[in-house]
């Protein structure tokens, strides 16, 4: 099998939606397992959770939602090593411009740092 697990980080964003999309998509077809990753807390976090669950309930692909604490990309790249996640699915929001050599954005910082394979998503 090309994938079993696969990862995918939101922050509800219509922009992170369209990466979660396409994890769903790539589930699908290799049958794989997906876990949608929200990096936040409180309400709002669950809210987020709990769109997940609503929009793929019916996608035929088993999707686990959940959020842990922490910097979006450091968390994202920890857990797809330390859980042993075949790949890790983000949207490409705040790749583009001067900014992306400076602030740090969580797919350009997730590029560096992630030990499985990587797919940046075209959300923009």
């Amino acid at each position: 099998m090309l994938y079993e697990r696969i990862l995918v980080g939101t922050d509800g964003s219509a922009t992170a939606t369209k990466a979660v999309d396409r994890a769903v998509e790539i589930a699908k077809v290799t049958g794989a397992t997906l876990t949608v990753l929200h990096v936040g807390s409180g309400p709002r976090g669950q809210q987020v959770l709990d769109g997940v669950s609503d929009r793929y309930a019916k996608s035929g692909v088993t999707v686990t939602p959940e959020m842990r604490g922490g910097d979006p990309a450091g968390v994202l790249a920890d857990v797809a090593e330390k859980e042993g996640y075949d790949l890790l699915v983000v949207g490409n929001k705040g790749m583009t411009g001067a900014a992306r050599f400076f602030l740090g954005s969580v797919p350009n910082k997730v590029s560096h740092h992630a030990r499985c394979s990587l797919m940046i998503v075209h959300t923009t």
